[in-house]
This record gives structure tokens, C-alpha cells and sequence, in this order.
């Protein structure tokens, strides 16, 4: 190679792409015993028997094989039956519904489909890690969008409209929240949605922890009139079904850009796992209940976990959704990063600084109590005694 070296070959985008903040506390706790960790948002629970069983039956009779790009035709009028009768949106499974390797494949299709460069991205923060790794490697600038503690992290059609500029062209949302926990209703987004919908903005809309919702039902922004024609949402199995390793996402909405995001898909990945689709629709047909039995057992580590914070200290919005906390580390007078490092050197429990989710994430750390109730109240016994020597 002459003078150069493999590093000059590298794309610049990917080359300079900071490794994940979460995966990074992740590692750093691997091989270190009595650690408890707080810090991959992974449910505790397996995948639920009569799934595992309607996979193995699959497997048994050597179902084996590619399955259309789009998915298995079942496994997309399940989805499409599903979400309109959970959440109230219909979609056509022939052409409005792609099945993904899981929804992170989805939300890189999206952006692909979707992105040119030179265009804005806005982004409420803190958010998800992934987002804008994957609009730089097209070109796309991130224009974060602040929410605060004090309004519950809700996104507000006033900080959005102060970001908004002629390259404006996507408004990546989620909710439930990772790393927060906020939801939105209706009423939140409507005026979100009329301000999108005069700007011309197409929405991507990130509800992996839809079904992790504990006041009332999750409400979507694309429910909206006129917001479905200019949606895509994005969810999967991973998190409320207890799927994560099986790797099954999916994207619903118009079917130009399902067909887009389609062509993309068939090169790149030619179709999700075959096992991994029969799984997802054995979820949708036979798993529900064990699904609402995860949910709820997810409300009570909550109910425990969030008030236990606020009792050793550490202020603690009320998170209505995922199954994240996201306590205020301000009073301790120590960074993010600094506090957890530190609970866990000191502590050993994992939590992930909040300001690898944005800068608005600063002073606050991100707890996941999809853990046992048992560990989470060792945690909280660790924190205490760790606040007590900070």
C-alpha cells in the first residue's frame, strides 16, 4: 500500500464513529464478579415456552429455508392485525408492512431510503444511541432537540419549531423513551404533529417499548389525521416479547417508501431469520398473555425501583414507559460519566451515563430494572451506601 496505511482506505464517517457508550460499560464490567448490572436494556426473562416450542416444532419439520424479502406473509397480517387492534393502525400487509432483522435494521433502512446529504435530521435528546451514528454515514446532520426533566422529556412543538431550517426534512421520534422512560399521548402530539405536517417533515417513529406502557394505552403519532400518509413507524419483539437474540423488527407505512426501504433489504440482508419470523408470529398468536405477564411484572419493579431511588436520594422523574429510570445525579456535584464509573469501581453496579444519549443528558444516569426484584433492591443498597461516601 505504499506510504499509506488501512486507516487512509477508511471511509471518514465510519473510520471516526464512536463505539457504543452503553456496549463500552458493558464490556468494562465483563470477567468482574458480584457485579450487578443496570445497564443493557435486555429483559431478564427467555423467550416464553410456547414460542420456543412453535420455533422447535419449525425446526423439527425443517423449515429452514429464505422467506420472502418482505417476511412470511402470516407473520406480516399478524403484525398488521395486531397493531390495529392494540393500538388503532391499520396497515395493508401486502405492501404497507417489511419485516427487518430486527427494528435497528429498520431504522438504518429508513435513513437510507430517506436521507440525502446536506439533510437535517431533528432528534429529541436524549434518545437512543444509535440515531445519529447511522444519519452521518449518509451525509445527514443531526439536529438534536432538547426535553427536560421538569416537563416529564416530552417533546414540545415550541423547541421543536426553534430548530427547524429549510433543510429540515425528518423528525426521528420515540417513545416510550430509551434512555427516559417519557410518553407522549395524543394530546402531546397534536400540536407536534400540525407543526410537522406544516414543515413538511416525514416522521420515523422508534415504538420498540410500545407495549411498555403503564398509564393507560401508548398512543402514536401516526394515529393523527393526516400523519399516517407522511409516518413510518418502527417497532419489533425484542423488548416486550423477550426476543432480543432472535433478531425480528418490523416497518409499517406508505407503501412508496416500504418499497423503498424493500430494494435496500433484499441487497442487503435478503430477509430477516426464517426461525426468527416464526417466533415473532408464534408471539402475536399464542404468546400474548405471557407478554402481558412480562409487562406487569415490569410495572412492579418499577413502582420498586423508582421509589426506592427517590428515597436513598436521587430525584427520579416518573418514567410511564420502557423499562428505564433515569435518576438525577446533579446533587453529587460529579459528572455522568465520573458517577458511573465510579459506582461501579466502588459499587460494582453497571448503570450507563446519560450523556451518551445527548448532551441533555448530562447529570442523570440511566438505570434498566428489567433485572430481578432481588437485585434491583442490592443495587439500591449499593447506591446508597456508594452516595454515602461520595
Amino acid at each position: 500500500m505504499g506510504g499509506t496505511t488501512l486507516t487512509d482506505f477508511l471511509s471518514p464517517a465510519a473510520r471516526d464513529m464512536q463505539p457504543s457508550g452503553i456496549r463500552r460499560y458493558f464490556d468494562y464490567a465483563a470477567g468482574r464478579k458480584d457485579v450487578i448490572s443496570l445497564g443493557v436494556g435486555e429483559p431478564d426473562f427467555v423467550t416464553p415456552k410456547p414460542v420456543r416450542d412453535a420455533c422447535a416444532a419449525a425446526l423439527e419439520k425443517g423449515r429452514t429455508t429464505y422467506t420472502p424479502n418482505a417476511g412470511l406473509p402470516e407473520l406480516r397480517e399478524a403484525i398488521a392485525d395486531y397493531l390495529a387492534a392494540s393500538f388503532r393502525l391499520p396497515y395493508d400487509p401486502r405492501d404497507e408492512v417489511l419485516v427487518t432483522n430486527g427494528s435497528s435494521e429498520a431504522i438504518d433502512l429508513a435513513l437510507r431510503s430517506l436521507l440525502t446529504p446536506g439533510d437535517e435530521i431533528l432528534i429529541p435528546e436524549p434518545c437512543y444511541i444509535a440515531y445519529s451514528p447511522l444519519a452521518a454515514l449518509l451525509g445527514g446532520v443531526t439536529v438534536p432537540v432538547e426535553t427536560k426533566a421538569e416537563n416529564g422529556f416530552k417533546l414540545t412543538a415550541d423547541s421543536l419549531r426553534a430548530k427547524l431550517t429549510p433543510r429540515s426534512k425528518v423528525l426521528l421520534v420515540s417513545y416510550p423513551s430509551n434512555p427516559t422512560g417519557a410518553v407522549m399521548t395524543l394530546d402531546d402530539w397534536r400540536p407536534v404533529a400540525k407543526l410537522a405536517a406544516e414543515r413538511g417533515l416525514i416522521v420515523i417513529t422508534d415504538e420498540i417499548y410500545a407495549e411498555l406502557t403503564y398509564a393507560g394505552r401508548h398512543e402514536s403519532i401516526a394515529e393523527l389525521p393526516g400523519m399516517r400518509e407522511r409516518t413510518l413507524l418502527i417497532s419489533g419483539f425484542s423488548k416486550a416479547f423477550a426476543m432480543t437474540g432472535w433478531r425480528v423488527g418490523y416497518a409499517c407505512g406508505p407503501a412508496e417508501l416500504i418499497a423503498t426501504m424493500l430494494k435496500i433489504h433484499q441487497y442487503a440482508a435478503t430477509c430477516a431469520p426464517i426461525l426468527g419470523q416464526i417466533a415473532a408470529h408464534a408471539s402475536l398468536t399464542v404468546g400474548l398473555e405471557e407478554k402481558d405477564r412480562m409487562v406487569a411484572s415490569y410495572n412492579r419493579r418499577r413502582a420498586i425501583f423508582v421509589a426506592g431511588l427517590r428515597e436513598i436520594g436521587l430525584p427520579c422523574h416518573e418514567p410511564l414507559g420502557s423499562f428505564y429510570a433515569f435518576p438525577s445525579i446533579a446533587t453529587t456535584g460529579l459528572s455522568s460519566d465520573a458517577f458511573a464509573t465510579r459506582l461501579l469501581d466502588a459499587a460494582g453496579v453497571v448503570a450507563v451515563p446519560g450523556q451518551v444519549f445527548g448532551p441533555g443528558g448530562e447529570g442523570f444516569i440511566r438505570c434498566c430494572y428489567a433485572a430481578s426484584q432481588t437485585q434491583l433492591e442490592a443495587a439500591l443498597e449499593r447506591i446508597y451506601t456508594f452516595l454515602r461516601n461520595v
